[in-house]
């Protein structure tokens, strides 16, 4: 169907996924599609123009290029190195929320606020070695970055995207120096070796190792938190199921994976026509978007029975919430992770927990945020 904002709105799982995975046919909006766009719109912001030189805005041997300069970045080694600081992480911030449930006169946590947003940065800031009085900034900065990639955002929202990644160029510009005059054994050091081989101007390999960065900080960051707050979330609204978690945390595993199709943290995926062609019986033109609708996606009949019911026990027919194909999300390993070291801390420790007040989220369509989640001690 049309879609209100221009384009196409595709809700079909399978028409989703064959979109996302047919490579040659359908394309990110990458930076020569957005300077094609009409002037004084959002693909034309500043940050915008930032996004575009991500890895997850690239097409073809561009895309091949940089994946290839990140190595295996969240492989299954990097993810059995992260499990203990991941572990001691998630341990220090659930102090903190039993701390303000056994509070006089409170009894009552933002979830969102102590654990879920803290998590994230604290993870991508040891995984990056970055000084740990910079992760507040860092985390304020992707919040506001996300606006770029919303659907309609107001003018008022796009100026937030664009100071943001001025102040994000400048801070991992500055990293990336830093490196190099001191190289050890982080990311970044090793992204400016792999640079350095491909590039021989060290300007460009500098500003591909900040792009890099720069897209790793985004991808970890926002959605992340929001998907461990909607975990925990959709959990205590089925409370037999999180009484069975208890009693099995083997179950754990399924539970994150049911989660992220019953509600993902992003919700609108968009690909662009390379050719004037066809889907599902509709004609579509060259450079034509199609805003497809990973979250309905999730919720199809025809792909899940019931599919509208929350059940831990469904078993795994796969979901959308990490993309598909060439683009398939590189950070999903660590967010499953912290995911999961997440709920095993809460079900452990906190077997009586329940939802205290009813969540209220920040103006998104594309990019779900909670602004809290307040929890208590049933």
């Amino acid at each position: 169907m049309a879609a209100p904002w221009g384009g196409h709105v595709v809700t079909s799982y399978d028409l989703c996924d064959y979109v996302l995975r047919a490579r040659e046919d359908w394309l990110e909006p990458d930076s020569a599609w957005r300077r094609r766009q009409p002037e004084s719109t959002r693909w034309s912001s500043p940050s915008s123009t930032e996004m575009s030189r991500t890895l997850p805005a690239l097409n073809g041997l561009a895309h091949a290029r940089v994946r290839r300069s990140a190595g295996g970045m969240f492989d299954r080694s990097t993810i059995d190195e992260l499990q203990a600081p991941v572990t001691v992480i998630t341990r220090k911030l659930l102090d903190r929320l039993e701390e303000q449930l056994h509070s006089m006169g409170g009894g009552v946590a933002d979830l969102h606020s102590v654990v879920s947003e803290e998590l994230p940065v604290a993870t991508i800031g040891h995984w990056l070695n970055l000084p740990q009085a910079d992760l507040p900034l860092l985390r304020d900065l992707t919040r506001d970055m996300v606006y770029t990639q919303e659907l309609l955002p107001s003018a008022s929202q796009l100026a937030l995207s664009d100071r943001a990644v001025a102040q994000l160029r400048l801070y991992f510009l500055t990293l990336v120096a830093e490196r190099r005059r001191d190289r050890g054994d982080d990311p970044v050091s090793r992204w400016i070796t792999a640079w350095d081989e491909i590039e021989d101007d060290q300007q460009a390999a500098d500003e591909e190792v900040y792009h890099l960065a720069l897209f790793v900080l985004l991808a970890a960051l926002e959605t992340t938190a929001t998907m461990l707050s909607q975990a925990v979330l959709t959990l205590l609204g089925h409370e037999w199921q999180w009484r069975y978690l208890t009693r099995h945390p083997e179950g754990v595993p399924g539970a994150v994976e049911e989660a992220l199709r019953y509600d993902p943290p992003t919700h609108v995926v968009t690909r662009v026509a390379r050719t004037d062609t066809s889907l599902a019986g509709v004609d579509i033109r060259t450079d034509e978007t199609v805003h497809l609708m990973v979250a309905a996606a999730g919720r199809d009949q025809s792909r899940h029975q019931d599919a509208d019911s929350f059940n831990i026990h469904r078993p795994n027919q796969g979901h959308l919430a990490f993309s598909s194909g060439i683009h398939y999300c590189l950070g999903a390993p660590l967010a499953r992770l912290e995911a999961q070291t997440l709920l095993h801390g809460l079900l452990r420790r906190f077997p009586r927990l329940s939802l205290a007040r009813t969540p209220q989220w920040a103006p998104r369509v594309v990019f779900r945020r909670p602004r809290s989640l307040h929890v208590a001690l049933a």
